[in-house]
């Protein structure tokens, strides 16, 4: 079954959504390498969405995962996209209170620039993976999201 553009159109925009709390990460690369900085484009409107909007990630997160994902009537390719999105938006919140709460002794040491450049390369390489897979009209098959999105849908 061929998926149709036009869900391989949104299923590549969710994954805006973990890539805008991964930007973050990527801060003292941006500074190292400015032609980085370009890859922060396509993630702005919602970055911007979500701290212009009081409690904007979790509204966000709510009309995702009530509209599209518990949706019966989106079909599955979209769905599972989107969950899977949000799963990694997730991970992607917890690593970043990890760094806000466990590492703050830490703050602007080497070791602690090396694991937010490492979150962020390892965010661009997932995001990446999975937008090439959506444009192919194919399930981006990430180990252990995905078997929790199949768990979820199903």
């Amino acid at each position: 079954m061929d998926i149709p553009i036009w869900q391989r159109f949104l299923a590549v925009l969710a994954y805006l959504l973990p890539w805008s709390d991964a930007l973050p990460f990527g801060r003292d690369l941006f500074g190292l390498f400015p032609l980085l900085q370009w890859l922060a484009v396509p993630a702005l409107p919602l970055a911007t969405l979500q701290q212009l909007v009081p409690f904007g990630g979790f509204v966000i997160f709510l009309v995702l995962f009530l509209a599209v994902v518990r949706n019966a009537r989106v079909p599955y390719f979209l769905r599972f996209n989107v969950l899977q999105a949000i799963l990694i938006d997730i991970v992607l919140i917890l690593v970043s209170l990890t760094f806000q709460i466990l590492l703050s002794p830490l703050a602007g040491s080497f070791a602690l620039r090396t694991l937010s450049n490492t979150v962020f390369l390892g965010t661009l390489l997932l995001v990446l993976f999975a937008v090439i897979q959506c444009v192919r009209g194919k399930e981006p098959d990430i180990p252990t999201v995905s078997e929790a999105v199949r768990i979820q849908l199903f």
